[in-house]
């Protein structure tokens, strides 16, 4: 049996996690002078991009639960390069923003990621990564999960809240 045939298989998932993981090694070598790594620089982008953002809607816009991503903030936020703020509309919320540190951070990996990026549309094509791309949004906005999810909670008890246990 040869390696092609050794690496090749029928489940999906196995499929989606192994080409993940070697897509994600080769931008963590390429972004490795920022300092960043893949997971990193996503979060620094997005808060860059948009401004303050929430830990919810971070986590629902990185398709990550926000125990996850609050996991993947320690180092930024010990590092300096992102701080937990009040939220605007509601004092109870946190929002993450990006201090200057995490700006400057950021504009030093940014090329970074362009050039694999770039690298990556070069071994695969321009084509194929668009369709790629496509695909995968597509997978993420599936429901799946979303109804066997719901049907293994276990239903609150009839007259009492899981607060206040009364």
């Amino acid at each position: 049996m040869s390696q092609d045939e050794l690496q090749r298989t029928l489940c999906n998932c196995l499929a989606l996690r192994q080409a993940s993981r070697h897509v994600t090694q080769f931008y963590d070598q390429v972004l490795a002078p920022s300092g960043l790594r893949t997971t990193q620089y996503s979060i620094l982008h997005r808060v860059q991009t948009q401004g303050p953002l929430t830990v919810n809607a971070l986590a629902d816009q990185l398709v990550m639960d926000p125990s996850t991503l609050t996991h993947n903030l320690k180092p930024l936020l010990k590092d300096g390069f992102v701080v937990l703020e009040v939220g605007r509309t509601d004092r109870r919320q946190r929002a993450i923003a990006i201090t200057p540190e995490g700006q400057g951070v950021y504009r030093k990996a940014r090329p970074l990621w362009l050039r694999a990026q770039s690298d990556f549309e070069n071994a695969v094509g321009n084509t194929q990564a668009t369709a790629l791309r496509d695909l995968l949004a597509a997978v993420s906005r599936t429901g799946l999960g979303e109804a066997e999810a719901e049907a293994e909670a276990p239903p609150a008890p009839k007259g009492k809240t899981r607060r206040s246990g009364r």
